[in-house]
């Protein structure tokens, strides 16, 4: 096993604290506006990071909302449920590259990562399956997954469209009246979409048909925690975007293997 820390120091009550450079501020993510239409528009758990305690048992309690870092793999590891840019994880990963320390994911990473394009071209490039994707600011094919690429968009919301009338109202929405482009994704017959959450590039047994672009992700982007969006064919499964978790929506399974990276016990 590698040698690591956790960067937190010791409370009164024997618990652990964490580091108060990570104490994390309140912040409101994954907002998003109900279409009149009734449009099929998915979005992931809204965010909100606070102060945590952590115990240093195999099953530590991991607290909503907290940030947790380790020395794992030759590297610092900061483990959040949201990289986003400008968030205080960003900026938490951008101090340690600033002081020299080698830290995962990098900066330019988490970046990428949540840009659906950037991200699927990357992934495309390292050999890991994606969907078919184009970008516009009007026409998209029928039917297809599409995201927002304005400034205020993330990759947790999408929405399926499968009529014109429908691609209207939606492609109005996400480009706010064609003032910012999208990205599509045409859907074939028989697809099924659904997520799977990647812990250190590892996922729990329910999503083992995606253990493999785990895995990959994890040695390209260096996400230790991350929502996979995937499009499955029969028995492949194509990645349409990463997007961040929640940790009250991990099964025990997730949380018990995340425990594990947090207290260096993930062997066990």
């Amino acid at each position: 096993m590698n040698s690591r820390c956790c960067e937190a120091r010791a409370g009164g009550n024997g618990k652990v604290s964490p580091d108060p450079r990570f104490s994390i501020p309140a912040l409101a993510r994954g907002v998003t506006d109900t279409l009149a239409d009734g449009t099929d528009q998915h979005t992931l758990p809204s965010l909100r990071k606070t102060n945590h305690r952590i115990s240093g048992r195999k099953d530590c309690v991991i607290s909503r909302d907290a940030l947790y870092t380790i020395w794992h793999n030759n590297a610092w590891q900061i483990i959040s449920e949201d990289y986003a840019y400008k968030t205080e994880t960003y900026y938490s990963i951008l101090k340690t590259e600033m002081e020299g320390k080698p830290v995962q994911p990098a900066s330019a990473d988490v970046i990428d990562a949540y840009v659906v394009p950037v991200c699927l071209e990357r992934a495309h490039l390292a050999g890991i399956p994606v969907c078919d994707w184009g970008i516009s600011q009007g026409y998209a094919p029928l039917p297809s997954m599409v995201y927002g690429l304005n400034y205020f968009a993330t990759a947790s919301e999408y929405s399926i469209i499968h009529d014109s009338e429908q691609s209207k109202e939606v492609v109005k929405h996400i480009t706010n009246k064609g003032k910012y482009p999208f990205c599509y994704q045409k859907l074939d017959d028989g697809f099924e979409i659904g997520s799977c959450i990647a812990i250190f590039g590892k996922t729990a047994r329910k999503c083992s048909h995606t253990a493999d672009i785990a895995e990959r992700v994890y040695n390209l982007f260096g996400l230790p925690l991350v929502t996979m969006v995937y499009v499955k064919y029969g028995n492949r499964s194509l990645l349409s975007s990463l997007a961040p978790v929640k940790y009250s929506q991990m099964s025990p399974e997730e949380r018990s293997i995340l425990s594990g990276y947090i207290t260096g016990q993930e062997h066990l």
